[in-house]
């Protein structure tokens, strides 16, 4: 064989209790698992690696990712790779860069600028694609450092058939977002995402999405909201998504499913008794969620939907408008605009984590509240400035979170790990570079929250049986050999919101296919990463 991993603690991804044994490599598969006791000579191979106490699992599968252009644009890729994570889910958010014409790809690229780079402009990355399979394509032929799956965008698939107006598809319309979606699977999406406070993915109506789901659900794929509020109504947002999702015959992931704002404090219970009901009834539903309290995103996403429709150029016009623009404000910080999921926005919450435009990098790392002070002027007055001078372009931390719903949340027998990580900014979440030592750290060994056992199997299995991939996601004989060693009692994740760049520490080995990754804690020149496509 390749490879033998020596007297290693098995953790096998099922939940089960770990075990001690040999595990044999081969053309990048697990060919043989030895346990301890089974009698018979050992297993040989061309290379030995002695775990030493080390833990042997699974890679971890990130259910939330915004790697689309990061891949591409940073093959070393360490941020995920030193993390164990072996597989990413792209796509997210209803907001991506496939499917598009040349139209819609400069739209697109402009609108999400601080979650992934690559503005219009920016030529570190030749956009060569225009398709779903094309995309995936392009991943497989460059080599990548992990393995990638990818959900059809449901807002760029509006963008690109109805364009960022604010009202109901019309039937052709419909009838071309549905041939874009079906053609994006049948091309290997593994499902479709939305982005229900995003535009404008937001526009789409209920009856529209549903149309969608239903083909999705004829490709057995499922369908990922980032549903319509987190904040002021995100028990009825969950509870649309169930029922819209149950009509549609299509199964449902939820997207970073959090309990945020101070209307949902200790509020877990409800949304985990509701995801209950409907499981025991037959629905087929799985979330993921980060192990941290504050969200992260764009600041324009915090306008109010009707500020954003028109697309990017729009939203400049209206925010230079001073009439438009104390019409925003009021929006937000009276009323409680929907893209700040209908609670009133609080400044001191909103911490600006990256720019655009280097020249604004004194913002970083401050809360709104505290440039405006700084400044003496009113909070509003700094942000539109911000956003005008960014084009756009800023990256937030929003402190909004509870660790109370966090944990309850994270136990949930559907529960699965997204990193939810925006690789952009000065300072980015640390969640990007720490979300699965976190887990393991500190809510499995430190907390108690979850076993070990059971804190791998809801990052490496449950994915997988979300994936619907067949030889992932367990330490098991015939299975792909994507596969973590790492040291239970030190495992911890480096990153803090001080340092958010800083690289996991108790993760010495990371294999994708098979191949090193990582080998003795450092990054190869390995890429054994390929798009992980749907299967029929």
């Amino acid at each position: 064989m390749d490879l033998v991993i020596r007297d290693a603690g098995v953790i096998d991804g099922t939940g089960g209790a770990s075990y001690r044994a040999d595990v044999g490599l081969d053309g990048g598969r697990i060919a043989a698992i030895r346990r301890e006791g089974d009698g018979g000579p050992r297993l040989g191979a061309r290379r030995t690696l002695h775990a030493h106490g080390l833990a042997l699992s699974p890679g971890f599968i990130d259910m939330h990712a915004h790697s689309d252009l990061a891949l591409l644009r940073d093959p070393d890729h360490s941020a995920k790779a030193a993390q164990g994570v072996t597989l990413e889910v792209l796509g997210q958010d209803g907001l991506s860069y496939a499917p598009v014409d040349d139209r819609t790809l400069t739209e697109v690229r402009r609108a999400i600028t601080g979650w992934n780079g690559g503005a219009p402009g920016d030529t570190t990355i030749d956009f060569d694609w225009r398709t779903v399979g094309e995309y995936l394509d392009r991943l497989d032929r460059q080599g990548i450092a992990v393995n990638a799956a990818y959900l059809v965008p449901q807002g760029t698939v509006r963008m690109y058939a109805t364009g960022w107006d604010d009202r109901p598809a019309t039937p052709a319309e419909l009838t071309r977002m549905k041939q874009l979606v079906a053609e994006g699977m049948e091309q290997g999406a593994v499902g479709m995402s939305s982005g229900l406070t995003y535009t404008p993915g937001m526009y789409a109506d209920d009856a529209e999405l549903t149309e969608l789901c239903r083909v999705v659900a004829r490709y057995d794929g499922y369908y990922c909201p980032h549903h319509r509020s987190y904040g002021a109504g995100a028990l009825a947002a969950y509870e649309e998504m169930v029922t819209l999702t149950r009509n549609a015959g299509c199964a449902l992931h939820l997207a970073h499913a959090t309990m945020n704002f101070g209307v949902n404090k200790g509020k877990a219970p409800d949304l985990l008794s509701l995801l209950d009901k409907a499981l025991d009834e037959g629905a087929d539903i799985s979330l993921d969620t980060y192990p941290y309290t504050p969200g992260c995103t764009t600041l324009v996403a915090m306008l109010p939907s009707w500020a954003s429709e028109g697309g990017p150029e729009a939203i400049l016009a209206r925010l230079r408008d001073d009439e438009s623009a104390e019409k925003i404000r009021h929006h937000m910080e009276v009323v409680g605009a929907d893209g700040c999921h209908g609670v009133p926005i609080e400044w001191d919450t909103i911490e600006i984590s990256g720019v655009s435009d280097p020249g604004l990098a004194s913002c970083v790392g401050k809360t709104i509240a505290e440039s405006a002070a700084q400044r003496g002027e009113d909070p509003w007055v700094t942000a539109r400035r911000l956003l005008i001078n960014d084009n756009l372009g800023s990256t937030i931390l929003q402190h909004v979170g509870h660790e109370e719903n966090v944990r309850a949340i994270m136990r949930h027998r559907v529960h699965t790990g997204g990193s939810d990580g925006i690789l952009q900014g000065y300072k980015p979440h640390p969640r990007a570079y720490g979300t699965f030592p976190h887990y393991l750290g500190h809510y499995a060994r430190d907390l108690g929250v979850l076993s070990l056992e059971e804190c791998v199997a809801h990052l490496t299995s449950r994915p997988a049986a979300r994936l619907r991939l067949p030889d992932r996601g367990l330490v098991r004989e015939g299975y792909r050999a994507d596969l973590v060693l790492f040291d239970p009692d030190t495992v911890a994740a480096g990153s803090t919101f001080e340092a958010p760049r800083t690289l996991p520490v108790g993760i010495p080995h990371v294999l994708v296919d098979g191949r090193f990754v990582i080998e003795d804690g450092r990054r190869t020149d390995v890429l054994a990463g390929r798009s992980v496509r749907r299967t029929a």
